[in-house]
């Protein structure tokens, strides 16, 4: 077979398998190189980069890609979407933009397209989540289709996670056999309520006189969380040895990766037969929170401390805040009125 030295080809290398691509994140290319097939999808995809079809829907994607809203997503976001995204624009790249204008007939596609991964729900739902993302980008600003036909799509992945927090029993079990080290991450984040990756990267330069100052990466540090320095949270921050200008190390006293630490909190929870609990380290957000809200901190200053907008605060609250913490809060609030 005749082998031809086609300028800027991306070769990549994935579990044993090789794949070309037209262009560092470009489209696939089919067949072996030099065959017929191959340099039939090569041109094709040059002709398509030198006069994109605008009625096609991957155009969609890469005006998507190239758009502020999609550059303003945190990188980690960017990330997890890139891969999606390539995955959408070859499955529906060819298909007309009009299509999506015809919810009775578009959806099932989606529905079959998005069934692939029906084993993993969550994925099955991310993915899901990316295209209807794009498609919300045609609506507006765009005005290329009318509506987000992906609106009318149920995940299938559901689960309710309003009233499941950490509670001082949950920790307590957890801290009976897990490292010093694990125990120091799994109280601050419960007196802090920050994110792991704001958390990993906490340090000692962070804390002040009366409050614990960081600017969070979700919002790619336009904002920032002013924590004070209640009694309890200083007796945690007290418990932790300075061995690092982070606050949080692992044993080899180095600052943990996220996937580290990951690793050894899942390690954590079989080890104290926590396997079985529906706990995630993200729910010690809610443990921080309910101790605020249990305190009679108004939501709008419980949004203000967590570097949340006024507009989600509502929703995380209801999401992390048990109906029994917010009666025992309203309890609190009607009795201060009386005294």
């Amino acid at each position: 077979m005749v082998k031809v030295d086609l300028k800027g080809i991306a070769k990549v290398t994935s579990k044993g398998q090789v794949y070309y691509y037209a262009w560092r994140k470009g489209p696939r290319l089919r067949g072996e190189p030099g065959s017929p097939e191959f340099m039939a999808s090569y041109n094709e995809a040059i002709e398509n980069r030198r006069a994109p079809d605008t009625d096609r829907f991957r155009s969609l994607v890469t005006l998507y890609k190239g758009s502020d809203d999609y550059k303003k997503l945190a990188d980690s976001t960017k990330r997890n979407w890139a891969p999606w995204l390539d995955k959408i624009g070859q499955h529906f790249g060819e298909l007309r933009i009009a299509q999506f204008d015809r919810p009775e007939k578009i959806r099932p596609i989606i529905r079959r397209w998005r069934n692939q991964w029906a084993d993993k729900p969550r994925t099955a739902d991310y993915g899901l989540q990316v295209l209807s993302r794009v498609l919300s980008y045609g609506v507006d600003p765009l005005g290329k289709i009318a509506g987000n036909p992906c609106e009318g799509i149920k995940q299938i992945y559901s689960t309710n996670r309003s009233e499941i927090i950490w509670t001082e029993t949950d920790i307590a079990l957890l801290k009976q056999t897990c490292s010093a080290d694990v125990g120091h991450a799994v109280d601050l984040a419960a007196h802090t309520g920050l994110r792991l990756g704001d958390l990993l990267r906490l340090s000692w330069s962070h804390v002040g006189e009366d409050a614990i100052t960081i600017t969070t990466g979700k919002s790619k540090h336009r904002r920032t969380a002013i924590i004070p320095l209640y009694d309890d949270l200083r007796r945690v921050l007290a418990s932790i040895p300075k061995r690092s200008t982070t606050i949080l190390t692992n044993v080899r006293r180095r600052p943990w990766t996220t996937n580290g630490f990951g690793t050894a909190f899942d390690r954590a929870k079989i080890v104290a037969k926590m396997k079985g609990h529906d706990l995630h380290f993200h729910d010690l957000r809610g443990t921080a929170v309910t101790k605020l809200y249990i305190a009679g901190i108004p939501e709008r200053v419980i949004a203000e401390v967590m570097a949340w907008s006024e507009d989600e605060v509502a929703k995380i609250i209801r999401r992390y805040v048990g109906r029994t913490a917010a009666t025992q809060a309203l309890i609190q609030q009607i009795n201060k009125k009386g005294t």
